[in-house]
């Protein structure tokens, strides 16, 4: 089994654990992930994409993660009406693959969102950090492992605990290793709501 069938299978088995373990909480209680409440976990996959912020990568990248989203105590503001805004900490887990290399990501982000109280409908920003264990590729260097991540996402619900989004990520580093060229990344959300 290659790194890309591995992955593949740790998504799908991760996420059917993280289910399974939301299932098994008390009600109303949610699973807690480095000793924050849980909000969202779920998987990912890149569907597009070419440009770089205004520039064309050279290399087509495709990546596949599994997430979690944890809620942060930092800010917590609901109206009446159920809308307001929370700090959450996105952190991802998977791989990246151009042409024929493949590189394990790690990517830790704290964001802002606004939505619902009960995370059913969210819209988010956030800034942090990423890890690629590869650099290098055929047509194009990052210049070294670790990456500067932004990221924006929209999600709704499917059902009363799954959910669908979209998500942009964008890996650069910011010109700290000379003049590089990050990835983005318009990628497909299937998650599991607590």
């Amino acid at each position: 089994m290659n790194l890309l069938q591995t992955a593949k299978a740790l998504a799908a088995s991760g996420f059917v654990a993280l289910t399974a373990t939301a299932q098994a909480q008390v009600p109303g209680a949610a699973p807690r992930f480095a000793g924050f409440d849980l909000v969202h976990a779920g998987v990912r996959a890149r569907v597009g994409g070419e440009r770089v912020i205004g520039r064309e990568q050279p290399e087509a990248f495709r990546q596949w993660d599994v997430w979690v989203n944890a809620r942060l105590p930092w800010l917590r503001r609901y109206e009446v009406s159920g809308l307001g805004v929370e700090t959450r900490l996105l952190c991802g887990a998977g791989v990246m693959q151009g042409a024929e290399d493949r590189a394990l990501v790690l990517s830790l982000l704290p964001t802002l969102a606004f939505g619902s109280v009960d995370a059913a409908w969210n819209f988010d920003l956030g800034a942090g950090l990423a890890l690629l264990s590869r650099h290098t590729y055929a047509q194009q260097d990052f210049g070294g492992h670790a990456q500067f991540a932004l990221t924006a996402g929209l999600s709704a619900p499917l059902t009363r605990r799954l959910g669908i989004g979209y998500r942009f990520m964008h890996y650069s580093d910011a010109g700290i290793y000379g003049d590089t060229i990050g990835a983005d990344f318009h990628m497909v959300e299937l998650f599991w709501r607590y």
